[in-house]
């Protein structure tokens, strides 16, 4: 006896079903290939605690890195309100508290997550080099103050430290290298190492201090002034050195107080103020500085009449007098106050900053002398190498401080995370295996309905 038309569409849908569901099996056991899904992205907070201000920076980079250095870029940047930490001498908890708004809102980026192993660094610089060497006990309160507010929010704590200026100037070597592409550059599809001889020097003007690294053309000899680092897989061997009071603000007060030692009758003249200026100063808040030496001559509770001239030369001169460049007589290698410094090499950038004075228009004219001393008479720039400076803040749209570099570095010290693998099908098979899918339940249904409803005759 034959088959009924029913147990005859019953069995067809059920050849349909097994075989699209096999085809669709081996669509997915054999048509898949391994793919690497994008690691984890990482992040780090750097803070930024000038002489002049506290600046806070989110970085963020891929967690499996570039032979074992982050390729690291710029999420956030946020200025604190108020003066640099070093001010908060009469109130150290204060120093604390006002790191807290801009600290929320880099938690507030970063998933909440990954707050406990975001690295977090604060790094004091000038002003607290400055603080340290007048009273050493106030400097540990302020640095005790941040270091217990950053130490309570959810975050990976690394410390709170006053930063050498060995390193201030070594890190912002990094920073404008790396963000000019000179370490680390994308091409074809990869990451690759420049070509050498490309690196660029790197300038920094602060309130307090000023740094200068490069690469010289030839080997370092004092090896006190060489840092090395190891950054994607290269070595990089750097001059750098720092000058403590030679930072636009504190030059400004060292050569307002040395007119007014140096003058025999009131007021002191200033030739570097425009002439017609005229104002009374107090005397003390010069002297709060070490790097200004006191003389019995003056009497610092009184009130100093200061008298522009506005005579250009006379200013350059006084500035000069702050340089001691006789110390280099004689020798090759030398920029002033004695230090060694190699014949300076390649392209230069500038980073100038002193926020909260640009409004004194009486410090124009110095400050733009002062540059000039430095750059040509300190630090040995010549008619040849003139051009080859750059004066910015950003590069990049990336601020070019001594943050990012501390954060590229410190990327060596974590751990790098490898890409997940999965297995993953091409557009066009994955489209056919869900045809063949959706036909397989479509043919499952369509037999369980006729075992159900089609009735027998």
């Amino acid at each position: 006896m034959g088959l009924s038309w029913k147990e005859r569409v019953f069995m067809a849908l059920l050849g349909v079903a097994a075989a699209s569901g096999l085809t669709m099996l081996v669509l997915i056991l054999v048509k898949a290939t391994n793919v690497l899904l994008p690691a984890d992205t990482k992040f780090g907070i750097v803070f930024d605690a000038g002489s002049s201000h506290t600046s806070l920076f989110v970085y963020q980079w891929p967690a499996n890195k570039e032979k074992d250095t982050g390729v690291v870029s710029q999420a956030l940047t946020c200025q604190i309100e108020g003066p640099g930490i070093s001010s908060y001498t009469s109130d150290p908890t204060q120093a604390g508290e006002s790191l807290k708004s801009c600290l929320e809102e880099a938690l507030a980026l970063i998933p909440q997550a990954q707050h406990p192993e975001t690295p977090t660094f604060l790094g004091s610089t000038a002003g607290m080099r400055l603080l340290s060497q007048k009273n050493s006990s106030q400097a540990r309160d302020i640095l005790a103050a941040v270091s217990q507010t950053l130490s309570k929010s959810p975050v990976d704590f690394w410390g709170a430290k006053i930063l050498a200026g060995q390193d201030e100037g070594a890190f912002g070597w990094i920073t404008i290298n790396y963000v000019l592409g000179m370490l680390l550059k994308y091409s074809s599809g990869q990451w690759i190492l420049p070509e050498e001889g490309m690196l660029v020097g790197a300038l920094d003007l602060g309130g307090a201090s000023t740094q200068i690294s490069f690469v010289p053309q030839g080997p370092i000899l004092d090896q006190s002034t060489q840092v090395t680092f190891r950054l994607y897989g290269a070595n990089y061997s750097v001059y750098t050195h720092s000058y403590l009071c030679f930072g636009r603000d504190q030059i400004l007060s060292r050569l307002l107080a040395k007119l007014a030692q140096d003058s025999q009758v009131a007021p002191v003249r200033h030739p570097c103020y425009h002439s017609g200026y005229q104002a009374i100063l107090p005397l003390s808040s010069l002297y709060d500085s070490p790097c200004i030496h006191t003389t019995d001559s003056l009497n610092h509770t009184q009130n100093l009449t200061v008298e522009g001239t506005g005579d250009p030369g006379n200013c350059v001169v006084a500035l000069r007098s702050l340089f001691n460049f006789s110390s280099c007589k004689g020798q090759k290698d030398c920029a002033f106050n004695g230090v060694y410094q190699p014949p300076v090499h390649g392209q230069f950038y500038v980073e100038v900053s002193y926020p909260g004075q640009e409004r004194w228009l009486r410090d124009y004219c110095a400050s733009g002398l002062y540059i000039l001393v430095l750059l040509l008479e300190g630090y040995k720039f010549s008619e040849e190498t003139w051009p080859n400076i750059q004066f910015q803040k950003q590069a990049g749209d990336t601020d070019i401080g001594w943050t990012l570099g501390f954060m590229l570095n410190l990327t060596g010290m974590i751990p790098a995370e490898a890409p997940t693998h999965w297995r993953a099908q091409s557009y066009s098979i994955w489209t056919a295996g869900v045809v063949f899918a959706v036909l397989t339940l479509v043919a499952i249904l369509g037999a369980a309905a006729i075992q159900i409803f089609w009735t027998q005759d």
